[in-house]
């Protein structure tokens, strides 16, 4: 029968679909949020009431999870048995070196094939079909998976073919994401305690030496009281704590990354883990009692001076 499935529809999972679709690549898709399935459907996608008739008979399953254990949930609760024989599975979700490993020994003892496909990029990327992949996987899986890949991304690493060191790049590199943003936040906070204004600052930082793209993309949402979720603090209490763990792993110190963490722990307690990532500013306002966030006064009194 063949075909391609997608599990996952989220805020990364519809964009990476609506491109998948806009490649010529019918797909059926699932997820448990029934608001997800129905935008999916809306977009064109063969929408299912189950994991199981999303995937039945397919030939390639994209997964686009939040963790390791929702994909394996999605995985092996009766899905693999409705793959079609020898199916190359894309797990692009976000999980620890030794969960890849995990998923893909079980996959190929159930006669599949895996690649371990996380994705950079955000919801931006998702939408525009621009994402990173960081991919390791046999060939074969590669040479299947390839319209799929180029319909969803700007640029394929591959990076061999051990199950895990697609997961690895990509932990590694949510350390430099995950302490950027938080140092995004921490310069915010520092700059508005010592009495810098900070649209100024902003406009200062990001035309100089100290200017990163998560400061760019998030301190503008810093100064928002409650900008749309593009990645949530969840997500990121998640990610850096897979780069905690898999540098205890590897028997690597990782301190910068170990405060960031901290940090977003700190903005989750305060109940801001469904929130904007960037929301992590929060917590440096309750440290340091002064608002960077703009007010409903301060916006009502912007809009204002300009009409």
């Amino acid at each position: 029968m063949g075909g391609t499935a997608i599990i996952g529809l989220g805020a990364m999972g519809q964009g990476m679909a609506r491109n998948i679709m806009q490649a010529g690549i019918s797909l059926r898709g699932f997820d448990l949020s029934t608001a997800a399935r129905d935008r999916f459907a809306g977009a064109g996608g063969n929408a299912e009431d189950s994991a199981m008739d999303a995937v039945a008979g397919c030939d390639l399953l994209l997964v686009m999870v939040a963790t390791a254990a929702q994909a394996e949930a999605a995985l092996f609760d009766g899905v693999l048995d409705a793959l079609a024989k020898d199916a190359v599975v894309i797990l692009s979700s976000t999980v620890a070196p030794s969960e890849a490993r995990a998923i893909a020994a079980r996959l190929n003892d159930a006669g599949h094939l895996m690649l371990d496909a996380p994705v950079s990029g955000g919801q931006v990327g998702a939408d525009g079909g621009t994402l990173t992949i960081m991919a390791s996987g046999p060939d074969t899986a590669f040479d299947r998976a390839e319209a799929v890949l180029a319909a969803i991304s700007k640029k394929v690493h591959r990076l061999g073919d051990a199950p895990g060191m697609g997961a690895t790049y990509k932990v590694v590199h949510q350390l430099a994401a995950g302490v950027h943003l938080v140092a995004a936040a921490e310069l915010m906070a520092f700059g508005t305690k010592a009495g810098c204004d900070p649209k100024t600052l902003l406009d200062i930082v990001s035309s100089s030496a100290g200017q990163s793209w998560m400061l760019d993309d998030r301190a503008p949402r810093m100064m928002q009281t409650d900008p749309v979720p593009t990645s949530t603090v969840d997500i990121f209490i998640k990610d850096l704590g897979l780069v905690v763990q898999s540098a205890r792993d590897s028997g690597a110190p990782v301190p910068l990354a170990a405060a960031a963490y901290q940090m977003m722990v700190g903005a989750g307690g305060m109940g801001l883990g469904r929130s904007d990532d960037s929301a992590v500013i929060r917590a440096y306002e309750a440290l340091t009692g002064c608002r960077v966030t703009e007010t409903e006064a301060e916006i009502s009194a912007t809009k204002d001076a300009n009409t």
